[in-house]
């Protein structure tokens, strides 16, 4: 089981925000093309949700987009709104957001401001300013927070009340629902167009620690950040309509005059859905990708795999080296739409968002992550929302680096180490001490010597590759048995290269590993051996995450970790990961993202059943068949290997489910382009 698996289930809401809805189907008053797909947007959202088991809905704000400084189109819009919001089949409340009763008071954007003629349309249109209920033994609020710091009557009487109700609630679990973000990285940070200002934002925060709010949920930026302030889980969400642009400037690649410059970037579109448990909560995020649904039309149907959470998820022996920086901070340079007199600060959460969703645990990070206080500070919070944190270095560590190492050795649960043979004795005795001293899991790897690289690639490329090998059997017993690591080892880093088969590789390590009473950890390269070829696959790419999964969760005391998560679009050894340079997924994401969910609702115990075959993986999961299909390109036939019992195919791009007829379900078509799962049992 999983150590830090949530308690029990006790019910689930979903969270939308920045539907702004126009005042006609195809008709908008944005400068954008993809403004006229704000009401469809919102309307295929709505069926998605309406799949769900959810116990309430809540909009935390710009339910439309004409401002009610618009006379006429802002009733419009509220009158379109209400009948694509009347097709929800959930209870529901809305937040008022800007673009509903007007922006926060500032002067230095001639902004339509807040004003008591705006409340009053949002009452007649949409409901109280302000709320707060109950469910679930659980207290929920909702705040308007364009009046904070406005001088309004309506401030002050929010304030009263959000006080008084805040105090009546101690003890409780306590979520809160707002348009404004208090901030979008740092308590302190300088006041912009997107977060609240002061005094009002010291206020709120005070508040919310002084009462244990559990969790805050937040619009207006159209993107997605996690961060903790104070004792609270901040959850800043993306918009169902479209991407705000300013943020395009977080990415590394070009967004696209197809994009609009980023604000159709489709993959960054969706909803959140919140999971309460009994002792925490655990939020899924949901993307739309963009899709539209038209009046009148059937929504989608058909059953699809559930979303797992890292800390749901059973088989987390797979993870990534973060090569790139995954913590990134940018400055948002002002364009003159938003803020034009000085830089915003932001952190890239997209790597976050991914990692959650493909509910992968272990992650592998350099010294860099270790160096920095603020990297350091930001693991220490993604520990309680399941990931598991690996340092990667080379050599022994330096002074500093083992200073910092001793301090924040509860950060990581483990120590991969890279040493260079030739200084072997010299840099063991150091590594075995600190890792003593920190009391870290130490797994060791070795680098690859110029002439294991020339006879592996038949020609030298100045490259640096490490992990032993199966064949390196001999040097691994002899090391293993040195004084300085008796007894502080805990493992062997192996090296699986391109051209290796994956599943062998995995089970070879495995078997040497458990003989000398270790883990395996596997390093699983991405790129070729020549750093001038482009390894840009998807089908390539996908197939071997696949078999990495399975293999990490059918080999106990195997772990691999992929050394690719963003692509490297430039430099050496071009290659796809599973995140583009826009950091939006690519089909491997979707592969990860949905084995774990497929082997998490297969079986707790997935074991191997025999020797992997030509394009089939033959598994248990406790006990029953299970097999994973490889892609291949004449798509022949494939038998299946068990007789008897139902069974359902697992597409691992789309995530959906497919009983198999009982004619074909010993015999199927071998995927052309993606992996596929089959596992006896009937859908859930």
């Amino acid at each position: 089981m999983v150590e830090d698996a949530p308690g029990r289930h006790l019910f689930s809401f979903g969270i939308i925000t920045d539907t702004h809805v126009n005042q006609c189907e195809d008709e908008t008053n944005s400068p954008f093309e993809s403004g006229r797909l704000s009401n469809r947007r919102m309307r295929h959202v709505i069926r998605e949700l309406n799949r769900r088991d959810l116990a309430f809905v809540v909009h935390v704000g710009d339910i439309v987009h004409p401002v009610p400084a618009i006379p006429g189109l802002y009733e419009e819009a509220a009158a379109r709104f209400h009948e694509v919001f009347g097709e929800l089949r959930h209870p529901s409340y809305l937040t008022p957001g800007n673009h509903d009763v007007g922006d926060k008071p500032n002067d230095w954007a001639p902004a339509a401001l807040v004003h008591e003629d705006h409340l009053a349309l949002w009452e007649r249109h949409f409901g109280a300013l302000f709320q707060a209920f109950d469910h679930g033994g659980c207290h929920f609020v909702v705040l308007n927070a364009q009046v904070i710091n406005s001088g309004m009557a309506e401030e002050e009487r929010q304030r009263a009340w959000l006080e008084a109700d805040l105090a009546a609630s101690d003890g409780r679990r306590i979520f809160i629902f707002i348009h404004y973000p208090p901030c979008l990285m740092e308590a302190d940070e300088e006041e912009n167009y997107d977060n609240i200002g002061e005094p009002g934002r010291s206020w709120l925060l005070g508040l919310m620690e002084r009462h244990g709010v559990e969790a805050l949920f937040a619009g207006h930026v159209h993107n997605f950040w996690f961060l903790r302030l104070g004792g609270t889980d901040c959850y800043l969400l993306p918009s169902t309509a479209f991407v705000r642009l300013d943020y395009s400037e977080m990415l590394r690649g070009e967004p696209g005059e197809e994009t609009e410059f980023g604000r159709n970037d489709r993959p960054k579109l969706g909803y959140a859905v919140c999971h309460v448990h009994e002792d925490c909560h655990l939020l899924e995020m949901a993307r739309s990708w963009g899709k539209t649904a038209d009046a009148g039309s059937e929504p989608a149907a058909g059953p699809r795999l559930a979303a797992l959470h890292p800390r749901q998820n059973l088989h987390g022996g797979f993870g990534f080296d973060m090569r790139h920086n995954w913590m990134e901070v940018v400055e948002i340079p002002p364009t003159g739409g938003l803020d034009e007199f000085d830089r915003k600060v932001v952190r890239n959460d997209y790597a976050l968002m991914a990692l959650w969703e493909m509910a992968v645990r272990r992650v592998r990070v350099p010294v860099r992550d270790l160096m920095a206080r603020d990297n350091v500070a930001r693991m220490e919070v993604l520990r309680s929302h399941g990931l598991s944190f690996t340092l990667m270095s080379f050599g022994a560590p330096t002074a500093r680096q083992a200073a910092r190492l001793e301090e924040h050795a509860d950060v990581f649960s483990a120590w991969d180490v890279a040493v260079n043979r030739d200084a072997l004795d010299r840099d063991l005795a150091a590594v075995a001490g600190h890792a003593r001293g920190t009391g870290l899991p130490l797994f060791l790897s070795r680098l690859r010597s110029i002439d294991e690289q020339r006879a592996e690639a038949g020609k030298y490329y100045h490259s640096i590759n490490q992990g032993f090998l199966a064949s390196d059997e001999d040097e691994l017993f002899d090391i293993a048995a040195r004084p300085p690591l008796d007894g502080v080892i805990a493992g062997i880093v192996f090296r699986l290269a391109l051209d290796m088969p994956v599943w062998d590789t995995v089970e070879r390590a495995s078997l040497l590993a458990g003989r000398l009473g270790l883990e395996a950890r596997i390093h699983m390269r991405m790129a070729g051996v020549n750093p001038a070829r482009s390894v840009m696959d998807d089908a390539l790419v996908a197939s071997r995450l696949a078999e990495a999964v399975a293999a990490a969760a059918a080999f106990g005391n195997a772990t691999v970790f992929a050394d690719t998560f963003t692509d490297f679009d430039r430099g050496y050894f071009p290659r796809a990961g599973v995140l583009d340079r826009l950091c939006n997924p690519r089909p491997g994401f979707h592969v990860v993202r949905h084995m774990h969910a497929a082997l998490a609702m297969a079986g707790e115990r997935i074991e191997p059943a025999g020797a992997a075959e030509a394009r089939i993986i033959r598994m248990t999961a406790d006990g029953r068949p299970l097999a994973l299909v490889l892609p291949h390109a004449d798509g022949s036939p494939v038998s299946l290997p068990w007789d008897g019992g139902e069974a359902t195919l697992v597409d691992l791009v789309s995530g959906s489910l497919t009983p198999l007829a009982a004619a074909a379900k010993h015999r199927i078509a071998s995927p052309a382009a993606a992996p596929q799962l089959v596992m006896v049992g009937t859908l859930p």
